[in-house]
């Protein structure tokens, strides 16, 4: 039976998607449904894709509702009102660490090597954030050459998308083709959709295998790094602190709803 709920949470996961800098697996991981994200696309090959297949219908369909409907919003949101956006995410961002801890059970089986990984983790994403973003312009008559590489950025996008703290809008942000990816959603140009579509269904596939079997053998390392990739983001995300009081008192209103928000998500998914 499909779980039709999960067409909102994939349209938080879209939605996060398409702004640079916030995860979708991070989100995912809010909503509660990361493992078994994972577990569904690792799993499209085997012998159980129907089983599979019935849980990513919905999230797949809210995801791409969102980024067909949300990404007019969100750029809107992005270019007149940047920094209450961002800091409405980063209320998000904040409220999973510690629900991540908890899931890790830190405080007993956290050992110093465990606090390695997630302060390097995090400082790997920190560091992303520096790194000039060369959105570029629009790509126009395209080659052969230009789809492949339209191509091999949806693969590594969707190989950091998948990742939580790791935005993959900022991958395709950092390779200047974000600009052309949006505007292929915004005026339907379906030879690019393919193009980056394809790469992020193949990278999907092939990195959610690599995770599925960490999780399964690495389970506390892996969320130490996964902590840390979040704890990360943080970093990436921050606009900067605002200098208009009335910006200060707005951007402070939408932290404390986007924590709000995210505290209301994981007590529905624990309760």
């Amino acid at each position: 039976m499909f779980e039709w709920r999960n067409i909102f949470k994939g349209m938080m996961i879209g939605a996060s998607d398409v702004v640079p800098g916030v995860s979708g697996g991070t989100i995912a991981l809010l909503v509660g449904i990361y493992e078994r994200l994972i577990e569904a696309i690792n799993g499209l090959l085997s012998k159980e894709w129907k089983k599979h297949v019935i849980f990513l219908i919905p999230v797949g369909l809210g995801v791409g509702i969102a980024i067909l409907t949300l990404s007019h919003l969100l750029s809107w949101l992005l270019e007149v009102h940047p920094q209450p956006t961002f800091f409405f995410f980063l209320g998000l961002i904040l409220a999973i660490i510690p629900a991540l801890l908890v899931e890790a059970d830190y405080k007993r089986t956290y050992k110093a090597g465990h606090y390695v990984l997630l302060a390097i983790a995090a400082v790997g994403v920190a560091l992303t954030g520096l790194v000039g973003e060369g959105q570029g312009t629009v790509m126009t008559n395209l080659d052969f050459g230009d789809y492949l590489f339209l191509f091999f950025a949806g693969w590594l996008a969707s190989s950091a998308m998948i990742l939580p703290g790791i935005s993959g809008s900022m991958v395709l942000l950092l390779m200047g083709v974000y600009v052309t990816a949006i505007d292929a959603i915004k005026t339907f140009n379906i030879p690019v959709i393919i193009a980056v579509g394809t790469g992020v269904v193949i990278g999907l596939l092939l990195t959610s295998k690599l995770i599925r079997y960490l999780f399964l053998h690495f389970r506390v390392a892996t969320y130490a790094v996964v902590t840390g990739f979040v704890v990360g983001s943080i970093f990436v995300v921050y606009p900067g602190w605002p200098g208009d009081v009335l910006l200060m008192v707005i951007c402070i209103l939408a932290f404390i709803l986007g924590f709000a928000v995210a505290y209301m998500l994981g007590k529905v998914e624990r309760g």
